[in-house]
């Protein structure tokens, strides 16, 4: 790794290494916890791996995301997010599409379809037993799980969960900004023909409810309710699919933490906590924020104008907020990690992903206490050049 003449560094410090933190990116980054970089496109920016700064960027106004929007904003993605999308607004108008939304997503929602998602794993389980050891768990269960939930969420038929995967995996493509424009197109194209027919034919599901809003109190506009939908399916299905094997395969590769939680299943809340912050699901640091105004961080003044970007896996393992920041703890008690967000833009679907984690974990001890991997961890393939890390594939065996 190498610093350009004026000192600005290139990002990605390294190649992205299964779920490793890179090891470079943690020894510049204790040194300089605020360090100018030379983004993958548009220029530089301020890396913040800081806790404490990471989320005032996340949280204070004074960091824009409505300023980042454009392709010659310097960023870590190919394709930047529309302006039409939730995430790439600032309030008032972000927090007017949010309020729409946000109560199909409360933790008493949320859990009121406990039943339903533990009927789905515990469905999947079944084909995948019956089927026989070996089997792909991400296959039989981690990826079919979270579309399953978001389309019968959204009203969306299940008969076009396969089109969706491939239009989400198009979607967050960090290298290919043509295959990420073209899937964006067709699932923007498929949510407008529902939203026709969601207004010919009235129905209760998410979906619906925001149809009949639009055309009530002509609150949202038509790319509005396609952006949303776009921005549900996407997070709701490659995160938490990527997630859960990630879970999985960090449990089978510590024998010792998946025998604990096996003797002690009322650890698995806390567990889903502390294995959110270890994971550094995300493959390279947040999305871009302008600063509007001079804002200092670290002793590092950040200049209005300046692009910054957020690292939240070394955020999550800042050892002035956690002792022993390498270590898995299902004992640590609270952990405010910073995976799921902070501020306005805080995931809207966090309390679901960690339903659904919390249900496959409970299903896969409770069925399955002896699962392992059934080939060696450095046999194991790796999605890459995504946005989000995960297994290609993970055989495992009972």
């Amino acid at each position: 790794m190498s610093a350009t003449d004026n000192g600005v560094r290139a990002y990605p410090f390294g190649p992205i290494d299964r779920l490793n933190v890179d090891p470079k990116l943690v020894e510049i980054c204790g040194e300089q916890p605020v360090l100018r970089v030379t983004l993958p496109f548009g220029g530089d920016g301020w890396l913040v791996t800081r806790h404490a700064d990471v989320k005032t960027v996340l949280a204070d106004t004074r960091f824009s995301r409505a300023a980042a929007v454009g392709d010659d904003v310097p960023r870590t993605v190919a394709v930047g997010l529309p302006r039409t999308s939730m995430l790439s607004m600032d309030p008032p108008e972000h927090s007017r599409l949010r309020r729409r939304v946000a109560n199909a997503f409360t933790v008493r929602r949320v859990e009121k379809m406990r039943p339903r998602v533990r009927e789905i794993v515990h469905g999947l389980l079944d084909t995948m037993i019956a089927t026989g050891s070996p089997a792909d768990l991400t296959q039989a269960l981690t990826w079919p799980l979270p579309i399953t939930v978001i389309c019968e969420l959204l009203g969306v038929p299940l008969a076009d969960r396969d089109r969706f995967n491939v239009w989400v995996d198009g979607l967050l493509m960090l290298s290919d900004p043509a295959q990420a424009a073209q899937a964006r197109e067709h699932l923007c194209e498929y949510l407008a023909g529902l939203v026709e027919l969601r207004r010919a034919q009235p129905t209760d599901d998410l979906l619906g409810e925001l149809v009949a809003v639009r055309d009530e109190e002509d609150r949202l506009g038509e790319e509005e309710l396609v952006s949303l939908g776009v921005s549900l399916l996407s997070a709701g299905q490659e995160a938490t699919a990527n997630q859960i094997g990630n879970f999985v395969y960090t449990l089978l590769t510590h024998p010792d933490l998946w025998q604990e939680l096996a003797a002690d299943p009322a650890l698995i809340p806390g567990a889903v906590e502390e294995l959110s912050r270890f994971i550094p699901i995300s493959a390279t640091a947040g999305f871009t924020r302008i600063a509007t105004e001079d804002v200092e961080l670290s002793g590092q003044t950040i200049r209005a104008g300046d692009a910054v970007v957020a690292e939240l896996g070394l955020a999550n393992r800042d050892p002035k907020v956690f002792d022993r920041p390498d270590e898995i703890d299902f004992h640590r008690g609270t952990v405010p990690h910073v995976t799921f967000g902070h501020g306005v833009h805080h995931c809207l679907g966090a309390q679901l992903a960690r339903l659904e984690l919390r249900v496959v974990l409970e299903a896969l001890i409770e069925r399955l206490p002896a699962l392992r991997l059934a080939v060696p961890a450095d046999q194991l393939s790796w999605r890459t050049e995504r946005l989000i890390r995960g297994v290609a594939a993970l055989p495992v065996s009972w």
